[in-house]
């Protein structure tokens, strides 16, 4: 261990790594800010603690069983000329399941519904929990098998995950809160989650969408509009 921390390699191995996790945890911090938008304020940090908690939890298991994880890429069958292993699986249920998702909480804003209340808020608490540990680790499974390839060490590939969890869940307040003091933002948030659930198909499948181009269009959505929000408190100062 004393060797491992002095080795430049396993530290530059650890910076490289743990930027990757972030960046590709923007995807789970949206999704997270949209579950936890409908619980009060006290029940989604504990939700957004839990559900994180245990999602570290499992990373790190499935961290243990590196064999596993590489076995993942091997093809389990062929369809229509097309090889599938469990890694496409996943990603193709994660991807299903946040089109699903994102189009039924889309539905419910536009149309309306009835919140959860009385004893049904601990069914509605349990499952945001239950879909950010089901999601993060979809989001995960792509992420671990491309940080085996990169690190040689486990402790460095438990490191890196670690942080960026910590990272996560530093942002997911403040994103959260964010989505739920301007509503607007939250139908721009689902749009990115139909984004990010049909770049996982296209993951499934075997076709590739480089994340720059998303990660750009989803910056350049959400600075239209910050300056939309701007622009609105800005009219309302004048108006005041």
């Amino acid at each position: 261990m004393i060797e491992l921390l002095q080795d430049p390699a396993a530290w530059a191995s650890l910076l490289t790594l743990t930027v990757m996790e972030i960046v590709l945890g923007i995807d789970n911090v949206i999704f997270i800010s949209v579950l936890v938008s409908r619980l009060d304020a006290a029940s989604a940090k504990r939700a957004r603690q839990i559900g994180l908690a245990l999602a570290l939890v499992f990373r790190i298991a499935l961290l243990s069983i590196l064999t596993v994880l590489i076995g993942l890429t091997a093809p389990v069958f062929s369809l229509f000329g097309e090889a599938f292993s469990w890694r496409d699986l996943i990603l193709l249920a994660g991807g299903l399941f946040l089109l699903v998702k994102g189009t039924h909480e889309i539905h419910k804003g536009i149309e309306g519904g009835h919140e959860e209340e009385g004893g049904k808020a601990s069914t509605a608490f349990a499952g945001v929990i239950v879909q950010i540990i089901l999601i993060d680790l979809v989001f995960s499974v792509d992420s671990i098998v491309t940080a085996i390839g990169m690190a040689q060490h486990i402790e460095v590939m438990v490191a890196a995950v670690i942080i960026s969890m910590i990272a996560m869940y530093l942002a997911s307040g403040p994103i959260a809160g964010f989505v739920q003091r301007h509503p607007t933002t939250k139908m721009l948030a689902l749009a990115f989650l139909l984004l990010i659930g049909v770049a996982l198909i296209a993951d499934g499948i075997g076709f590739h969408i480089p994340r720059g181009y998303i990660y750009f269009a989803m910056a350049f959505s959400a600075a239209v509009e910050v300056i939309n929000i701007l622009a609105a408190a800005r009219r309302k100062r004048l108006k005041g």
